[in-house]
């Protein structure tokens, strides 16, 4: 399916609700699998989420998780420790070509049972699940947190637990820290001290048997980003959050100052507001706490005028796709010069907004959302637009609610 997003002006005052966070809710739900007491509240309505219920109750020889990258990761885990299970893991040709061997040989050293199938150091690969005894094991810091996460997720059921030990700067903490607080949650003993982490086997019944999972601050980005190209005074109401957030994303309530949208928190809410002009200055962030709003914020640079300089990047080039090169040929198609490395990119110098755009998605649902707020100031197409349901299927019904004009275009 594709899209037609027609010149659109937001309405002054919205309401919607977003779904549970897909990073929290595949965390909650591979405990869940551990623990099968917990109950989980608000769970996300994505594609990734629904992958990940259906993987964890699986039955046969083969998973196929399609485009979900967490759910590769947590799911390479999870597997490895199911005694007497044996499963091949797959997915999508582009998961295909995501590298999976940092966690593999990681579990490899605590005594997994791990073989590629085709490509070494790629999906799909296959598990015997064993009981794994041993309990320390190193990566490398700047690694993807999904790594991390994974090891740390099915460390209460390993004998002995695990110290994993992180070598270099670490990146993605607010991932980690998430990781940790929910198995702090349920009652699962930690310790995160300078790059060493330490997560006890756990014994005995769960601290809390009942745990509610906070709206997705990734998604709410995309309403950040609308709000900053918006008209003084517009806003939106949206729920479920709260102040004392997990989610690194969260940081948006600081970022998009510059682009003069404010955050007002409610007792289950948080209301976003143009109140002010956007800082055209430049705008420099370091993103590799936060790597999944660099699109939007590219996008939203774009469509303000304002230069950026956006680092901490490299985890993007092993996403869905190739973010950087593909948000470079995109945000290119309306006129603008990008500069990107393997871990940077870069807007300096603005163009008018091209007209007759067709953005291309990449079977990646950000590109398709983070490109969508520019049709407050243009009218395009965006190819392949369902891709969105990944990780927030309601995403062009939500934007219909507050204003945005669409028709759909036979592929």
């Amino acid at each position: 399916m594709h899209i037609k997003l027609h010149k659109s002006k937001v309405k002054t005052n919205n309401n919607i609700s977003i779904t549970g966070s897909k990073s929290e809710s595949n965390r909650l739900l591979l405990l869940q699998a551990l623990f099968p007491s917990l109950q989980i509240d608000n769970l996300s309505n994505s594609d990734d989420s629904q992958l990940m219920q259906k993987a964890l109750v699986n039955k046969t020889k083969v998973v196929d998780i399609h485009h979900a990258g967490t759910a590769m990761r947590f799911l390479t885990a999870f597997f490895s420790i199911q005694n007497n299970l044996e499963v091949k893991l797959t997915g999508s040709s582009r998961m295909q070509e995501r590298p999976i061997a940092i966690l593999v040989d990681a579990l490899k050293s605590l005594g997994a049972d791990i073989q590629y199938v085709n490509n070494i150091g790629y999906p799909p690969i296959s598990i015997k699940g064993k009981k794994l005894t041993k309990s320390k094991v190193t990566l490398k810091a700047n690694v993807s947190s999904q790594y991390i996460s994974a090891l740390l997720l099915i460390a209460p059921k390993l004998e002995n637990g695990i110290e994993l030990n992180l070598e270099g700067k670490i990146t993605s903490i607010p991932y980690i820290n998430m990781t940790l607080s929910l198995l702090n949650q349920i009652g699962v003993e930690t310790s995160f001290i300078g790059n060493v982490i330490k997560v006890k086997s756990m014994q005995g019944g769960l601290k809390i048997n009942n745990l509610v999972v906070e709206s997705d601050w990734s998604s709410v980005s995309y309403f950040y980003s609308i709000i900053a190209l918006s008209s003084l005074d517009t806003q939106i109401t949206i729920s479920s959050y709260s102040k004392q957030s997990l989610q690194g994303d969260s940081v948006l309530v600081d970022i998009y100052k510059h682009f003069g949208v404010e955050t007002v928190f409610k007792e289950h809410s948080i209301t976003i507001i143009k109140k002010a002009q956007a800082n055209k200055d430049t705008l420099k962030l370091d993103l590799s706490n936060a790597p999944d709003i660099a699109q939007t914020i590219a996008v939203t640079c774009l469509g303000l005028k304002i230069p950026c300089e956006l680092i901490g990047l490299h985890t993007l080039k092993i996403k869905e796709t190739d973010r950087l090169v593909a948000l470079k040929t995109e945000i290119e198609k309306f006129g603008t010069k990008v500069n990107i490395t393997d871990a940077s990119l870069s807007i300096n110098k603005f163009e008018k907004l091209n007209s007759d755009v067709y953005v291309d998605t990449y079977h990646d649902h950000r590109m398709a959302m983070a490109f969508a707020p520019l049709a407050l100031h243009k009218e395009f197409i965006i190819n392949d637009a369902n891709v969105v349901s990944k990780s927030y299927p309601d995403f062009w019904s939500d934007l219909a609610k507050i204003g945005f004009e669409t028709s759909y275009l036979k592929k």
